[in-house]
């Protein structure tokens, strides 16, 4: 039925006609129960408006003639609806519309909304089209290879994202790159509590239609919704993106959780151009914040928040002022001193807004704040480390170094892609003999050498019938050449080369148990008052999450499953690496700056050893013993050399017996022609044991008999040599950690005198391991701070930061406390704030910018520090903020780093000060020797908000350390210790105080303590974007700007839902 529109003279109201699908608003008695519906309600609550809804009959099947007559159109287009038809009915009432019609049509095209947010201005990811006319066409402008796709000559490294080209389309896929394992992460549509899939074995580009590629954006795992209603306002909420789990977080009432968010002023001005740029009064877009920048990625056209009755007045009220000011600009558009609506309302029901009180050390809701958790962490269990060295003279070798070093003779080539090493395993299968030469045979022993060797060669490329690119990397050095005649000139050609091939030191199923474990104590444990509240303070904004990590594959994934652990996270490890684990070689890895100091170390270890401890321990001091040199070494330790030899060689024997006939087995089965399919529980860590190879009594994980058999014949080899009658103590760690892995994952093979060994080597190993750290405390100084250098010089940073933003925090509350009468007459109804304030709040907020020592780059990052907004959360108390930095990393940073704190004080500029670790936790640490798998430092720092800023006591820090996993266990011949070699997984150890108890340790006190052996802020270098990709983040500095969220509800109940 047509009805007549009103004329907007006194009494008249303004028609608001709704002319969208039924499922968009459900007409009828539930009309009310959508977004919509609940801002429309709210219009009419005023008394000016009167809605006229369409209905799904009218729009497809009268005439346009036939349509309601209206002053405002609320038009846009879903699944059916006759767009062109909504087009000539506008061209005809010409009513005021909300969302243009026509631009409607650019939301359909990914490719054309990306043109026209450039065109704009507004900044995209970067991008490439490619465009197929067929299925399956092949284009010359496009290249796939393993770890990148090039489309016109741009390269994208993998991670990239690929979206099909159709708005409509949702099933876009993430590749990711062979050295974090690879694999595709699909997303799509929510499906129940899944958003997305992970497909290990899927490593190749989708061809059968046209796509867009573009680089992948490091978030930290969050996305960020935002919603404009008209240019002036615009409402942000952020969600867990689908690239960490695919898990969808929901509330009791099955809706997805977000949180509402301050958009930075750059946000909200970008916000203005895409409403204008689409000339969508409503419109949603996507929003991801990488390196302190803001990036749209998609954009959906008209949207509503959900759930969010705030924002529903808040719509209600800008889209009445836009309304009247288009048909009835005569009427005053001052939203009264009480909405309509707000008069009989029921108040909405507020729950769980009590806090828990603290069980630990800092009592939250009283005077003591946790403000800080900075943690430094081992990796987890491992398999053995090995390496393989071998001179190699053939042919089909010496040109596979030259096929990937560029054709040069001298130069040196690493092998590690899957490509490289199926081309290396193809060649080696074709030079390992078939047989072993026999007892009679004339061959030389260099001759069965290299035979044996290439065996193993062999052997570890076809270990688990795939390659991660993790683990396994192999390096051809040239070593000789000659020249030879080419024409009128002469090249040189390499006839000789050293093979070296690095293996082993993967994290195994039970290190990632135990890393995710770790995790989740932390969560339980480390945030006093928090428990599982851990994760509401973590998806409202006020938990700011960074991990780092080693480049090693090891430390990598036992970041990976912790933050599994930390974030109650659920799936695959790859996309929680690549999402939220940032690489930083050079602060976690390497000996290179202590290793002089080092081989010194191990020198005098060498000496003391074979001269005897005793005489130089009975001179130490018996009041403090970790005072003398080679301290922790047993008093027989020359004594015990040759009975470790001993066992060493029983051990080494029968392992050989259980191994004598599998490489014949080998070299009878069929070889691969092609990469056999991935295997991602190998590579990245089995989540269970193998229970059919146990069953079978073969060695645990994927290593065979024949590299069990090289892994202990290499360690007799080495540990002592019989012509020489000289003993390697080097070794004497190798042989521990191989008795180690052996008695917990090979207990099953009974192989006797293997228990005997591990107690031999245990207390040689208690003795040499933290010797070869330094000799005595001033040594083991020195060589600490050249190897944790920059980790302490990031960890002071960390520490700076917090109390600065702490500090901003508390004068920024004392002021709004101030200044609550002026912020009253504030408008409160829209977003759109006079830029003096909006200017005068954003710099007073971010002031304390995320580790501004790390990156000082540009004065536009300065701006950058995303929060929770206060206005629209339902969270007691908003401006609560808590940072943690989790640094994963090998035994020896750990060592190194722990030296420096208990040994600072001898430094000649700190001559009279106290130890920063406390008389008793110095006689504890000297007895633990062993920092094991999973064990960990970690500094926690308190605020006191009752003492005046300028106190040094307002920051307390709390020293704890863990020894890791417990060994003990394996020691006893209990229920406890056959349930552990059952599940080949140790327990980890609690943490440990290294102060007295009612200790007072300052901020000001640990900076003056350790920065002397830190790396000053100035000298860490402002992040470089390299050409490729090197690293899960582009620079070192990325993650100190990145937002990390994500709604975790799963356990959240009425009693820890706001804290």
């Amino acid at each position: 039925m047509v009805q007549g529109r009103g004329n907007n003279g006194a009494g008249k109201k303004v028609i608001v006609g709704v002319c969208v699908m039924e499922k968009k608003v459900k007409c009828g008695p539930e009309v009310f129960s959508a977004p919509m519906g609940q801002i429309l309600e709210r219009l009419q609550a005023f008394g000016e408006f009167e809605i006229i809804y369409f209905g799904d009959k009218v729009i497809l099947e009268e005439p346009i003639e036939r349509w309601p007559i209206c002053d405002c159109l609320i038009a846009f287009h879903s699944s059916g609806y006759p767009l062109e038809k909504a087009e000539a009915y506008a061209a005809l009432r010409k009513p005021f519309l909300v969302n243009e019609l026509e631009p409607q049509h650019l939301l359909h095209d990914r490719r054309k909304v990306y043109e026209c947010l450039e065109m704009c201005g507004i900044p995209v990811p970067r991008y490439a089209f490619v465009n197929r006319d067929k299925p399956y066409e092949e284009l010359e402008y496009f290249v796939e290879e393993e770890d990148f796709v090039e489309v016109h000559g741009q390269r994208f490294w993998k991670p990239f994202v690929e979206k099909p080209v159709h708005g409509d389309d949702h099933r876009i896929m993430i590749y990711y790159p062979s050295s974090a394992g690879g694999g595709m992460k699909e997303l799509f549509r929510k499906v129940g509590n899944r958003s997305s899939e992970f497909h290990p074995e899927v490593r190749r580009v989708r061809r059968e239609g046209s796509y867009i590629y573009e680089e992948f954006m490091p978030t930290g795992g969050t996305d960020v919704k935002v919603y404009t209603v008209g240019e002036e306002y615009a409402h942000a909420e952020a969600r867990k993106s689908p690239v960490v789990d695919g898990v969808v977080m929901r509330n009791p009432d099955g809706k997805e959780v977000r949180y509402p968010v301050l958009l930075t002023p750059t946000e909200k001005q970008m916000a203005r151009e895409v409403c204008n740029a689409f000339r969508q009064g409503v419109c949603g877009f996507d929003l991801l914040r990488c390196e302190g920048r803001s990036y749209v990625c998609d954009v959906n056209g008209w949207s509503f928040v959900k759930n969010s009755y705030k924002y529903y007045d808040d719509a209600a009220c800008v889209l009445r002022k836009m309304f009247l000011d288009a048909k009835a600009p005569h009427l005053s558009t001052k939203i009264p001193p009480v909405l309509p609506w707000k008069v009989n309302e029921p108040a909405q029901p507020c729950e769980g807004l009590t806090r828990q009180g603290s069980g630990i050390i800092g009592s939250f809701g009283q005077s003591e704040e946790l403000r800080c958790v900075i943690a430094i962490i081992r990796h987890g269990d491992r398999t053995p480390k090995q390496k393989v060295k071998l001179k190699v003279t053939e042919e089909k070798l010496l040109n596979l170094m030259l096929k990937y070093n560029g054709g040069r003779p001298r130069a040196e080539t690493k092998l590690k892609s899957a490509v490289q090493l199926q081309d290396l395993l193809d060649a080696t299968r074709m030079l390992v003999p078939r047989t072993r030469p026999g007892p009679g045979s004339d061959s030389e022993a260099e001759d069965i050498e290299h035979a044996e060797k290439l065996r193993q060669v062999k052997a570890v490329l076809e270990e688990g019938g795939h390659f991660s690119g993790i683990y396994r990397k192999v390096q051809l050095k040239p070593l000789k050449w000659v020249k030879v005649a080419k024409g009128d000139t002469e090249e040189e050609h390499p006839i000789e080369a050293l093979m070296v091939l690095k293996y082993g030191g993967v994290l195994t199923h039970a290190g990632r148990k135990q890393a995710e474990e770790l995790g989740r104590y932390f969560r339980n444990n480390m945030y006093p008052g928090e428990g599982t509240g851990l994760l509401r303070l973590h998806s409202t904004y006020r938990h700011d999450l960074k991990i780092y990590s080693s480049d090693e594959g090891r430390v990598q994934m036992s970041a990976a499953a912790f933050a599994k652990g930390l974030l109650d996270l659920e799936g695959q490890l790859t996309p929680i690496l690549v999402s939220l684990v940032s690489k930083d070689s050079s602060m976690l890895d390497g000996l290179d700056n202590a290793s002089v100091e080092m081989e010194e170390a191990k020198a005098r270890l060498n000496e003391l050893i074979t001269s005897g401890v005793k005489a130089v321990q009975a001179n130490g001091s018996l009041k403090k013993p970790w005072m003398v040199d080679g301290a922790g070494l047993p008093l027989n330790a020359s004594e015990l050399l040759p009975t470790l030899v001993t066992l060493t060689k029983k051990v080494t024997e029968q392992v050989r017996l259980l191994a004598k006939d599998e490489d014949e087995k080998l070299a009878e089965t069929t070889s691969y022609d092609v990469i056999p399919p991935y295997d991602q529980a190998r590579a990245l860590g089995k989540t269970n044991i193998d229970i059919d190879r146990i069953a079978a009594g073969l060695p645990c994980g994927s290593e065979g008999f024949l590299l069990m058999y090289a892994r202990w014949r290499k360690l007799e080899r080495d540990l002592y040599n019989e012509r020489k009658d000289r003993y390697d103590i080097t070794q004497i760690p190798d042989v521990y950690d191989s008795c180690k892995y052996d008695l917990l994952h090979n207990a099953h093979l009974n192989i006797d005198g293997l228990d005997e060994l591990f107690k031999v080597a245990q207390l040689l190993a208690d003795g040499v391991i933290p010797n070869e750290y330094g000799i005595n405390p001033k040594q083991k100084l020195k060589i600490g701070s050249k190897i944790a250098r920059r980790l302490l010089g990031k960890i002071l940073i960390d520490l700076r930061n917090t109390r600065e933003e702490a500090i901003n925090v508390a004068e920024l509350k004392n002021q709004c406390q101030s200044s609550t009468t002026s912020i009253k007459n504030v408008k409160e109804h829209t977003d759109h704030q006079p830029k003096s304030l909006i200017k005068n709040e954003e710099s007073r907020r971010t002031s304390f910018t995320s580790d501004k020592s790390m990156d000082q780059d540009e004065d536009d990052d300065k701006e950058i520090k995303y929060r929770l907004d206060p206005k629209y959360a339902n969270v007691k108390t908003p401006e609560r903020h808590v940072r943690t930095r989790l640094y994963f990393t090998s035994e020896s940073h750990i060592h190194s780093l722990m030296n420096v704190l208990r040994y600072c004080n001898l430094d000649e500029s700190l001559q009279g000060e106290e130890s920063l670790i406390c008389d008793n936790a110095l006689e504890r640490l000297l007895k633990t020797k062993e920092l094991d798998y999973m064990s960990y430092i970690v500094l926690r720092m308190f605020e006191n908000a009752e003492v005046n800023l300028e106190d040094p006591k307002r920051y307390r820090l709390e020293m704890t350390f863990s020894r890791g996993a417990d060994l003990s266990p394996l020691e006893k011949n209990d229920i406890e210790a056959a349930s552990l070699h059952q599940e080949h997984t140790l327990p980890i150890m609690g943490p440990e105080r290294l102060q007295e108890v009612g200790a007072y340790l300052t901020l000001d006190k640990m900076e003056e303590m350790v920065r002397p052996f830190a790396m000053p802020a100035e000298d860490f270098p402002p992040p470089s974007i390299p050409q490729g990709f090197s690293g899960y983040f582009k620079s070192a500095g990325v993650l100190e700007r990145l937002v990390n969220l994500w709604p975790f509800h799963k356990h959240a109940n009425g009693n820890n839902i706001n804290k």
